[in-house]
């Protein structure tokens, strides 16, 4: 992950990360949350030097992942740290290049993430994406604020992404 490799992160934390697939290509949320639960449980019992664990996920439309709330109940309770993209990671991507309030369903977002950089899947060019993070995060935090004054809350905030969550607590680690 190009995050990893910036040197503002990579010199105020050490960021591990871990991708996760099942068969079919993705992994429904409540089993990463399980996964990360139990690393905050092991981390605990062993006095782990681990200060976050964090679950980055989709909602996923037409049809969500089944168990999203209970996934975001588990990793309240467990002490995980949660960003959640919906519809899906695209949108974060999309967001990089421009504002987006109308609602997607994961089809329509990934449509228009490849309107900016062609790519495949999930890949990101670093140097296409790198230098417009903190503009993704801009336009998310006011999703966020707009999804508020609104009283939308998850899973109806469509569009949001909560990965500026994730860069707000690596741009302040020390």
């Amino acid at each position: 992950m190009a995050l990893k490799q910036e040197p503002s992160i990579r010199e105020a934390a050490s960021v591990e990360i871990r991708w996760r697939r099942d068969t079919i290509g993705i992994t429904p949320p409540l089993p990463l949350v399980r996964k990360a639960a139990d690393a905050v449980d092991r981390a605990s019992r062993e006095s782990a030097e681990i200060d976050e664990v964090w679950c980055l996920f989709d909602v996923e439309w037409p049809k969500n992942h089944p168990d999203l709330r209970r996934a975001l109940d588990l990793a309240r309770s467990s002490g995980v740290k949660v960003a959640v993209s919906n519809p899906c990671f695209e949108l974060w991507l999309a967001l990089h290049f421009q504002d987006c309030s109308r609602w997607l369903d994961t089809v329509a977002a990934v449509k228009l993430r490849k309107q900016h950089d062609k790519a495949a899947d999930k890949d990101v060019d670093k140097a296409i994406y790198m230098p417009l993070r903190e503009d993704a995060a801009i336009r998310a935090r006011r999703l966020e604020d707009q999804h508020q004054k609104n009283g939308k809350t998850f899973p109806n905030d469509n569009p949001s992404s909560g990965m500026y969550l994730l860069l707000d607590t690596l741009a302040t680690t020390d």
